[in-house]
C-alpha cells in the first residue's frame, strides 16, 4: 500500500525496497531475512541519497518529500502486517531514532567517501559479525554513494533504479 501524498516519490520507495531485498545481503553478507533488516537497509540507502542531495545543494523540499514518503510507506506497511496503532507508533518512533542516528553518523566527515560501516552493522541482525562482512558492506555502500553522487540531477528519481551490485 502506498501513501499518495507524495506519490511521485513512490518510485524511490519501490527502488529502496528492491535494493533492500538484494540477494547479496542475505547470501554473501549473511543477514537474517527479517523486516527489521530490510528497513535498516532502506534507511542506509536513503541516508546516502539525502547526503548526496544535500552536497549537490538540491531543493530542500525534495529531500523532505522523499523522507516523508518513505516513512509514510513504512508506516502503512507495518499497518498492513497487522500491527495496531500503539505498536506502529512505538515502532515508528524507534525507526525514526535509528534513521536519524544513521543520518548523523553514517558518512565520515574527515574522509570524503568513507562510510562508517560500523554505524549500520550495529542495527543489523547478522548471523555472525566479522571484519570481512564490514569490508563487503563498506564496499557496497561506497559504490552506492558514488553512484548516487554521480546521478544527482533533475532525473535522479528516474536514474536510481540503474544501480546494480
Amino acid at each position: 500500500m502506498f501513501d499518495f501524498k507524495y506519490k511521485k516519490h513512490n518510485f524511490i520507495y519501490n527502488n529502496l525496497v528492491k535494493l533492500s531485498r538484494n540477494i547479496y545481503f542475505y547470501k554473501d553478507i549473511k543477514l537474517e531475512d527479517k523486516p527489521e533488516n530490510r528497513i535498516i537497509l532502506i534507511f542506509a540507502h536513503l541516508v546516502i541519497i539525502l547526503i548526496c542531495l544535500k552536497k549537490k545543494q538540491t531543493n530542500k523540499d525534495l529531500s523532505q518529500e522523499i523522507y516523508d514518503n518513505i516513512f509514510l510507506n513504512i508506516e502503512n506497511s507495518l499497518r498492513e502486517m497487522g500491527h495496531g496503532d500503539v505498536t506502529v507508533n512505538k515502532k515508528m518512533k524507534n525507526l525514526n531514532q535509528i534513521f536519524h542516528d544513521l543520518l548523523l553518523k553514517f558518512l565520515d566527515k574527515k574522509k570524503q567517501n568513507k562510510i562508517k560501516i560500523n554505524e549500520i552493522t550495529k542495527f543489523l541482525f547478522l548471523l555472525n559479525k566479522n571484519e570481512e562482512i564490514s569490508v563487503k558492506l563498506n564496499d557496497y555502500f561506497v559504490k552506492y554513494y558514488n553512484f548516487c553522487f554521480d546521478i544527482v540531477n533533475k532525473n535522479m528519481i528516474k536514474d536510481l533504479d540503474k544501480f546494480e551490485y
